[in-house]
């Protein structure tokens, strides 16, 4: 999807109390919360772009930045890996109009190969219209998202061809943004672990099952049984939290190393990670926390030129590991992978994307991100004692 940036919206403006939510869940505009397009529609009786119209008039989007978990972290997969000895493959969907060309005209500036990116005719390609207020909560700033689904509503399991379930690793990321793979993750993750193939999912706040059943556990597959076929999960702390029903982070931890999942990290921004591995794939690692990157938080308190925004920071974390899993595969002999290895790459990736604005770093030569990232990897291993 794209997400398409409208600054300095006043969340107090007439304009856009007349579009506020009166009750939670009610289908209208909330600061910090996300909206659907549809729901706006139905709670306002307008037209999406007779609200959007109204809310920030003639103006034009600030800025544009590639989102969706998936396509986000695989491209910091390809970035961090040689073209020459691994082919990182995208498999979604776009609509055919004029998002889409912009979605695809920044793909292309990137190693990602996007032969099974597909488009599917008459329908809109998904978006976030994110309103930004600097000055709500005194000063604080807030955002209020507006999502569209669009074509990923129509992107089904018998789209998926035989080249995704035969990769060696196979990655379902944000899946709740694709409601007919979401539906159907179990069986898709079976399918891969029958052919041998590795799994990696990583997740993403699921809208949908939050308006459906507020405050309810979501669902990860039909039945726990899920997560039997996934090497490596990779959460927040928010969405580990809705998934196993828990209300800390600890208490996630304990119910996802209970289940028959043979790894888990869930992050939780700038403060520590846990991570836990049954031995099974990557060396076993009782849970475990580990801190971010100081050297990441040294360098945005020296250099505040350099700092951009935390979007992106989770899927390319959800990348930095991938890559690693990737790297760990092809050149070890004898498996039982390092899992801290994976992680160090993980909290590099996701703190150097605090460097940049959206969650893509456009290279001009490649090679170049890896070089940057690579230095707050070698300090973090320094910096837990590795």
């Amino acid at each position: 999807m794209a997400d398409f940036f409208y600054n300095h919206v006043d969340f107090t403006a007439d304009k856009f109390q007349k579009f506020a939510s009166k009750t939670s869940g009610d289908g209208g505009l909330s600061p910090g919360k996300l909206v659907f397009t549809n729901e706006l529609e139905n709670f306002t009786q307008k037209s999406y772009s007779e609200i959007l119209r109204e809310l920030v008039g003639k103006s034009e989007y600030s800025s544009v930045n590639l989102g969706g978990p998936s396509l986000v972290s695989l491209i910091h997969v390809a970035q961090m890996l040689p073209q020459t000895q691994y082919k990182v493959s995208f498999y979604g969907c776009t609509g055919t109009d004029e998002t889409a060309t912009v979605i695809r005209n920044k793909v292309a500036k990137t190693p990602l190969n996007t032969d099974n990116y597909v488009a599917i005719d008459s329908e809109n390609t998904a978006f976030t219209h994110v309103l930004t207020d600097p000055i709500y909560d005194n000063g604080h700033g807030e955002r209020t998202f507006i999502n569209n689904i669009g074509a990923s509503w129509k992107y089904t399991s018998e789209l998926l061809p035989d080249s995704f379930f035969d990769a060696d690793i196979v990655c379902f990321g944000g899946t709740a943004l694709v409601p007919q793979i979401h539906d159907n993750l179990e069986q898709l993750l079976r399918k891969v672990k029958s052919r041998g193939g590795i799994t990696i999912v990583n997740t993403v706040f699921d809208f949908r099952s939050e308006k459906e059943n507020p405050r309810e556990k979501w669902p990860l597959g039909q039945t726990e049984e899920c997560y039997k076929n996934i090497d490596l999960l990779i959460m927040d702390c928010e969405e580990a939290l809705s998934i196993s029903g828990c209300s800390t982070m600890d208490e996630a931890a304990a119910f996802f190393k209970s289940t028959a999942l043979v790894s888990f990290v869930i992050t939780n921004g700038n403060k520590n990670l846990l991570a836990y591995s049954n031995g099974s794939f990557f060396k076993a690692l009782p849970v475990r926390a580990f801190p971010v990157s100081e050297q990441v938080g040294i360098d945005m308190r020296s250099q505040p030129t350099l700092i951009g925004d935390t979007t992106g920071c989770g899927d390319n974390f959800a990348g930095g590991m991938i890559a690693s899993v990737a790297q760990q595969i092809k050149h070890s002999q004898t498996g039982g992978f390092d899992m801290i290895e994976a992680i160090s790459w993980g909290v590099a990736s996701g703190g150097f994307a605090c460097f940049y604005v959206g969650g893509t770093w456009f290279e001009e030569k490649e090679g170049e991100k890896l070089e940057r990232v690579k230095i707050y990897q070698q300090l973090y291993l320094k910096q837990i004692g590795r």
